[in-house]
């Protein structure tokens, strides 16, 4: 087994403006996969639902895109999230890091 570093970046799908969701999902999904592209980045994606608290005490439900990546350094996670902040127009993207054992498992049929 391999320990690598895995980062998880939560982007939540509310505009920062309207605090409401403006696209469908498959357009979120879209972009997302293209900025990993660009970044040469292998990913893992699912969808999230969650809530938070604005600064004013207000309370939002939101859907969230969670992207797993393992192995990626810090500075292209970071730059990753910067770019996801900015397209899909957040207050901010949380980042998380931890540490995974990985390994393959291969089999076939013959």
């Amino acid at each position: 087994m391999n320990e690598v570093k895995q980062a998880t970046i939560y982007v939540g799908l509310n505009d920062s403006e309207t605090k409401e969701q403006k696209y469908d999902l498959k357009r979120y999904v879209d972009v997302l996969k293209d900025v990993c592209k660009a970044y040469n980045t292998a990913f893992s994606l699912y969808l999230a639902n969650g809530g938070y608290f604005h600064d004013d005490g207000t309370y939002v439900d939101e859907n969230t895109l969670v992207v797993m990546l393992l192995g990626t350094a810090e500075e292209t996670v970071n730059e990753i999230a910067r770019d996801l902040c900015v397209f899909f127009n957040q207050e901010s993207v949380m980042v998380t890091y931890d540490t995974a054992e990985v390994h393959f498992v291969r089999e076939s049929i013959d």
